[in-house]
C-alpha cells in the first residue's frame, strides 16, 4: 500500500512541473524507484531511485538532484497535505470455535472505532479467518460469521454499514501456517484495514 501512495505522489507532483519528478520516501521513510522507459520520443532506460530528489524529464540520462534546502515547491507540498492518510490494519483474536473476540482485543475494537472515527470518508475492509479445527466448510462459515460480527459492532457504534465489507477467507489464509485440525490462536482472527 505505501508503495502505490508513493508511485502516485510521484506522478501528482511530477504533474505539478512537466519536466520534472520527484521522488519523496513513504511515511517510514523508505523510497522505491521510477523507470523513466522514454525521453523525447527516444528509448530510455533511466532508473531513478534516490528519495528526496527532484529529476529533470526529458533528458537521455536522468540525473537526479537533491532537492536541497528549500525543499518542495509550494504547490508540490499542497498535494502532499491532500493525500489521504496512509491505511491503517488491526487485527482482533477470538476464542475457539466462536465469534467472540478475547478480552485483549476488546483495547483492539476501541482504537478501531477512534481511527474510523479519525477520518473522513472511511472505508473499512474486515476479514475473518480460522485456524484449521472442523471442516472448510465450517471454517467458511465461521470466518465470515466472526468479520459480519466486527462489522455489526461497528454499525452499533454508528458507523455507515456502506461504508463497510465484511468476507470470510475461512482456513485458506494462514497467519501461522499448520497442518490440519490444529488449534492456533494466532489464526482465529479477524483483520480490519481502515483507509
Amino acid at each position: 500500500m505505501k508503495s502505490i501512495r508513493l508511485a502516485a505522489a510521484c506522478l501528482l507532483l511530477g504533474g505539478c512541473a512537466t519536466s520534472s519528478l520527484v521522488l519523496l520516501p513513504d511515511d517510514e521513510g523508505h523510497q522505491g524507484s521510477v523507470a523513466v522507459l522514454e525521453a523525447d520520443g527516444k528509448s530510455s532506460e533511466s532508473i531513478i531511485s534516490q528519495g528526496n530528489s527532484r529529476t529533470k524529464l526529458g533528458e537521455a540520462n536522468a540525473n537526479p538532484q537533491p532537492l536541497g534546502e528549500k525543499g518542495l515547491k509550494p504547490e508540490e507540498a499542497a498535494l502532499l497535505t491532500s493525500l489521504p492518510p496512509p491505511a491503517k490494519s488491526f487485527t482482533l483474536y477470538f476464542d475457539q470455535g466462536t465469534t467472540t473476540p478475547t478480552l485483549e482485543s476488546q483495547s483492539v475494537l476501541n482504537a478501531l472505532r477512534a481511527e474510523i472515527a479519525s477520518r473522513s470518508g472511511p472505508q473499512v475492509e474486515v476479514t475473518g479467518h480460522t485456524d484449521t479445527v472442523g471442516s472448510e466448510e465450517d471454517n467458511d462459515r465461521l470466518s465470515t460469521q466472526r468479520a459480519e460480527e466486527v462489522l455489526n459492532w461497528l454499525v452499533s457504534q454508528g458507523f455507515d454499514r456502506s461504508l463497510m465489507l465484511a468476507s470470510g477467507r475461512g482456513e485458506r489464509d494462514l497467519k501461522e501456517p499448520s497442518i490440519d485440525n490444529f488449534s492456533s490462536a494466532t489464526n482465529r482472527r479477524v483483520e480490519v484495514i481502515v483507509r
